[in-house]
C-alpha cells in the first residue's frame, strides 16, 4: 500500500512541476499552418518562452482569469516571433512576427512594408521551393527584409506585389498594442485582417525548435525515415 501511495505522490508531483514549467517558463507549440513560411514550416515543434513578456491570464492553462492585466511586463521588440491569443476570439493561439510597436504607423504599399512613413528595405534572394497539397513543386519569390532596428528575416510573396493585403490603409498602433504580420505575406491572416494585438493577449516569444516533421505526426515513427527534418531540430527562431 505504501508503494502505491508513493507512486501516486510521484505522479502528482510530476504533474505539478510540468504545469508550473508550462505556465511560468516554457510551453511547447506546433505549427499547423504556413503563415510563417519560410521561417517556420508546417510540422515544426517549438518552445515558447513565457518569461519574455511577463504574465497575464493567457499565461495560465485555459486562460484562467486569475492575473489582472499583465504583470512583470517586458515589451516585445520589433522583429520578435511571438505567440498570442488572437483578438478575434481571445482563445486561439496565433504565431506571427512583431512589426509595429505602440505609436507606430504601419502600411503596405505595392507589397512594400512601410513603418512610420518609411519603406522597409527588402532584397530579392533565391526563390523558395516547396511542394503543394497536390504534390506539385512550386517556386515562390523570396526576399530578405530589414526592419528599422536592423532585424533581418526572410519573407515570401506568393502573389507578387498585387495580393489582397499588398495595399492597405495606414494603421496607427495604439498604446499597449502591437501590429503582427506573417512572413508568408500573401498567405497570412494577421493584423492587416483582424487588427492590433493587445499586450494582455501575449503568450510568449518563440525561442527554438525541438522537433520537425513533414506531413506526419511525431508518433508515426514509421514515417520518420523520409519525413523527419533533422536539420531544423534545435534551430533558433529568428
Amino acid at each position: 500500500m505504501t508503494d502505491i501511495i508513493d507512486t501516486i505522490k510521484t505522479i502528482v508531483y510530476a504533474v505539478i512541476i510540468a504545469i508550473v514549467v508550462r505556465t511560468f517558463a516554457y510551453e511547447p507549440f506546433n505549427i499547423p499552418s504556413g503563415s510563417m513560411i519560410p521561417t517556420l514550416l508546417v510540422g515544426d515543434y517549438l518552445f515558447v518562452s513565457k518569461t519574455s513578456y511577463g504574465y497575464s491570464r493567457h499565461s495560465l492553462p485555459f486562460s484562467l482569469p486569475v492575473i489582472p492585466g499583465r504583470i512583470l511586463y517586458d515589451m516585445p521588440e520589433r522583429g520578435d516571433v511571438f505567440v498570442f491569443k488572437t483578438p478575434a476570439d481571445n482563445k486561439t493561439d496565433f504565431i506571427k512576427r512583431v512589426i509595429g510597436l505602440p505609436g507606430d504607423t504601419v502600411q503596405v504599399k505595392g507589397g512594400i512594408l512601410n513603418i512610420n512613413g518609411k519603406a522597409v528595405k527588402r532584397r530579392r534572394i533565391e526563390e523558395f521551393v516547396h511542394t503543394d497539397a497536390y504534390g506539385n513543386s512550386r517556386r515562390v519569390a523570396r526576399y530578405l527584409e530589414t526592419l528599422p532596428n536592423g532585424v533581418q528575416h526572410q519573407i515570401l510573396e506568393a502573389d507578387g506585389d498585387t495580393g489582397p493585403y499588398d495595399n492597405t490603409k495606414v494603421f496607427t498602433v495604439p498604446e499597449g498594442h502591437f501590429f503582427a504580420m506573417g512572413d508568408n505575406r500573401d498567405n497570412s491572416s494577421d493584423s492587416r485582417a483582424f487588427g492590433f494585438v493587445p499586450k494582455e493577449n501575449l503568450v510568449g516569444r518563440a525561442e527554438f525548435l525541438f522537433f520537425s516533421i513533414a506531413d506526419a505526426k511525431p508518433w508515426q515513427l514509421w514515417k520518420w525515415f523520409d519525413k523527419l527534418r533533422p536539420g531544423r531540430i534545435f534551430e533558433g527562431v529568428e
